[in-house]
């Protein structure tokens, strides 16, 4: 559908009126700084507030069908009420696996009945969703799935174990890989996909804590677990492609997202301000050439990656290496996000040793709790040496 230029600034004007009058106060309490810090219920229920604010006014799921509870009218509008929210600094919206992942992936070639059943309450924020793909001891070789899913008439059984699930303490439902043949010979053909959902008896989360002493992940446990056969996603077997239709939403290969912040954007713009009034030697910081450089490096880096993005929507601009920036995108961003927030720390001299809670903190302990933070986007949806091999593999052609 056609979008005048006019249409979106009129709506820019009237997204940002709205995050300026609702952009809610400080809650006394510390925010979680992306979807994958989300560690208590108090976090949970405030988040959960907001997007369904954000919802409720329109700015969320916009390019959705709206028998579904979205808006039906062109992804441009999103973009745009997107670019808002991360220039007013509002909350998260934290329902990030459902409203990235699970639902496009439910809109694209989920059934009718499905897209009845899910779509609406993960806009709304009331159905929370996490994901069930990596396990303990085969995290990084996905197609090697050992947690069982076996048919008994009109249920599947389900046995095994999933790590790093987020927010799975918290969640209705999962999108679960698990193998349903044990016998095939291509151990991919095994695999089927499932909209499990996680309370019934036989599943159990335990909360996984981490370095910055906060909580965001769990282990999933299945034992004996019933759930209806109806929770099959096609057919058994089509697993494997399912999941690497799931994986191309989550590394930002392929457009359907509902919308929404996922984590706290900072940028080096950011990081310069919080240097200015850092002194090395008796002098700014800022005045020593060899950081100036490197600040000078990180703004190029930056610029590159948000003109990568514009020049993906260009087919023209994308004909040497087709697929190249979408397949890369998610290397490039976590990769220079993790390296962006360690110079923070290492340019704000001895207080980069403090943290949250120590009162002379710069910002808190905003950069040093962001940094480590940084570390969970280098090894979800596949570790950043994974995200190599695919470039090297399915990109540049070199041999495995």
């Amino acid at each position: 559908m056609s979008v005048t230029e006019q249409e979106l600034d009129e709506f820019r004007t009237e997204v940002s009126a709205w995050m300026r009058d609702n952009k809610p106060a400080d809650p006394g309490f510390l925010l979680p700084q992306s979807f994958m810090e989300v560690g208590d219920e108090q976090q949970l229920e405030f988040l959960r507030e907001w997007q369904h604010k954000v919802w409720s006014a329109g700015y969320l799921g916009m390019a959705w069908p709206k028998q579904y509870g979205g808006g039906g009218v062109s992804p441009a509008f999103q973009a745009v009420a997107d670019r808002e929210m991360r220039r007013h600094g509002v909350p998260i919206c934290f329902n990030v696996i459902g409203l990235g992942w699970a639902g496009p992936l439910i809109n694209d070639i989920g059934t009718e009945p499905e897209k009845a059943k899910y779509l609406k309450g993960i806009l709304s924020g009331e159905d929370v969703w996490c994901q069930g793909f990596s396990e303990p001891d085969h995290g990084s070789d996905l197609g090697n799935v050992q947690t069982r899913a076996m048919r008994d008439g009109d249920e599947y059984v389900i046995n095994g174990q999933k790590i790093w699930t987020t927010m799975g303490n918290f969640a209705k439902y999962m999108i679960l890989l698990a193998r349903t043949n044990p016998d095939t010979q291509r151990k991919y053909d095994g695999l089927s996909y499932f909209l499990s959902p996680m309370h019934v008896p036989g599943i159990e989360t335990r909360p996984i804590r981490k370095i910055t002493g906060e909580y965001g992940f769990t282990e999933t446990f299945f034992t004996d677990a019933r759930i209806a056969a109806d929770c099959l996603m096609g057919e058994e077997g089509q697993g494997w492609k399912i999941a690497m239709q799931t994986l191309q939403y989550e590394r930002g290969a392929e457009a359907g997202a509902a919308g929404g912040l996922a984590m706290v954007r900072v940028t080096v713009d950011d990081m310069i301000e919080q240097l200015r009034d850092v002194n090395r030697d008796g002098e700014p910081v800022l005045s020593d050439p060899v950081v100036r450089d490197q600040l000078v490096q990180a703004i190029m880096e930056e610029k590159a990656l948000a003109l990568g993005d514009r020049r993906t929507a260009v087919g023209a601009l994308n004909t040497d290496y087709p697929g190249s920036l979408p397949l890369s995108r998610k290397l490039r961003i976590s990769e220079m996000t993790r390296r962006m927030r360690q110079l923070a720390i290492n340019l704000q001299g001895a207080d980069g040793a403090l943290y949250v809670g120590d009162a002379d903190a710069r910002q808190g302990g905003f950069w040093q709790r962001a940094y480590f933070n940084s570390f969970s986007a280098t090894i979800g949806g596949g570790t950043s040496q994974v995200q190599a091999n695919i470039v090297a593999e399915h990109i540049l052609g070199l041999p495995k």
